[in-house]
């Protein structure tokens, strides 16, 4: 499992309507979006910052991928392979240029001229909302609700029963259907690994049957679905629970982008971060094994302004 770190915001930074209609201008935009980045490989450094190695970088492969539905017919397309992609959890702010994905929170307005992908927290509370929840969902042991380790503020969701399954998506299957009229393409969901962390008492299965209905409505709503890491299930989660591609955190540091790859094919978003990069970033852009779509960003996720805020994407 990956290490937890602290994040200003309180997210996690590392874990171990029917057929919503598209506008013909974001349509448009879109599609623009999606032919220069098949046009184009590699991507550009966004703020002037580097990582070392101001070497130019090599084109990457990527390994092929399930076809994707066609989104004329209904479907729901993942985010454009190879575009250049931008981490904003931790607050929103414009994008450089060259950036074709945005990242947002629920809460955030999507980016209206890029493809958006909307977080949700779907298997623990966020951090001040545990109150929010009903009790019988939140996972109890003798000392009360369980917690994650790195995160005590963030108690685990009891999904061990169907009927407790059910009161969890009476709240969050509202929140997807928010990401989805407030214009986001896509939605990804946090801590499917939570399981891992209840010493016990929640399964895998359990967690990948609540995952099967996220992606439900989902994509009842018109959105693509994206895993959030958990590598080690990415198979099942694509195979069972229909997920369309994934956003990950630090495959390179923690050598794991092939097990995302060999599932989702060009279709995996990377957040490196400026704190356990394993070689300079753009080594790690020359490297076939990375993911197409990749970015640097500062583990704080924070906004342009900020002294410590890093954005860049591969050359």
């Amino acid at each position: 499992m990956n290490p937890a770190h602290d994040r200003a915001d309180g997210r996690r930074a590392v874990p171990p309507g029917q057929g919503r209609r598209v506008t013909p201008g974001r349509a448009a935009r879109l599609a623009a979006v999606l032919l220069s980045f098949a046009l184009a490989t590699g991507c550009v450094p966004g703020d002037g910052r580097t990582s070392g190695d101001a070497s130019p970088t090599a084109p990457r492969s990527a390994a092929p991928s399930d076809p994707v539905p066609d989104a004329a017919s209904g479907g729901h397309p993942p985010p454009p392979a190879g575009a250049a992609p931008d981490y904003q959890i931790g607050g929103p702010y414009p994008p450089t240029d060259e950036v074709g994905i945005v990242v947002r929170d629920r809460l955030a307005d999507p980016d209206p001229e890029r493809y958006s992908i909307c977080y949700v927290n779907g298997f623990q509370t966020q951090p001040g909302e545990m109150h929010e929840w009903p009790e019988e969902v939140l996972l109890r042991d003798a000392n009360g609700p369980v917690v994650d380790p790195d995160w005590p503020d963030e108690a685990l969701l009891d999904t061990s029963t169907g009927a407790r399954r059910d009161a969890i998506l009476a709240r969050v299957v509202p929140w997807i259907e928010g990401c989805a009229a407030a214009g986001f393409d896509a939605v990804e969901f946090d801590n499917l690994d939570t399981y891992t962390r209840s010493g016990g008492a929640l399964t895998r299965e359990d967690g990948v049957a609540l995952a099967e209905a996220y992606v439900t409505a989902a994509h009842r709503a018109g959105l693509a679905a994206g895993q959030k890491n958990a590598a080690e299930d990415a198979e099942l989660l694509r195979a069972r629970a229909g997920f369309d591609f994934a956003v990950v955190e630090e495959c390179a540091a923690y050598e794991e982008c092939g097990a995302y790859a060999e599932v989702y094919g060009p279709n995996v978003i990377d957040i490196e971060y400026t704190d356990m990069l394993p070689h300079s970033f753009a080594r790690l852009c020359s490297d076939p094994d990375s993911p197409s779509s990749m970015v640097l960003r500062d583990r704080e996720l924070t906004t342009p302004g900020d002294g410590t805020y890093v954005f860049e994407v591969c050359r």
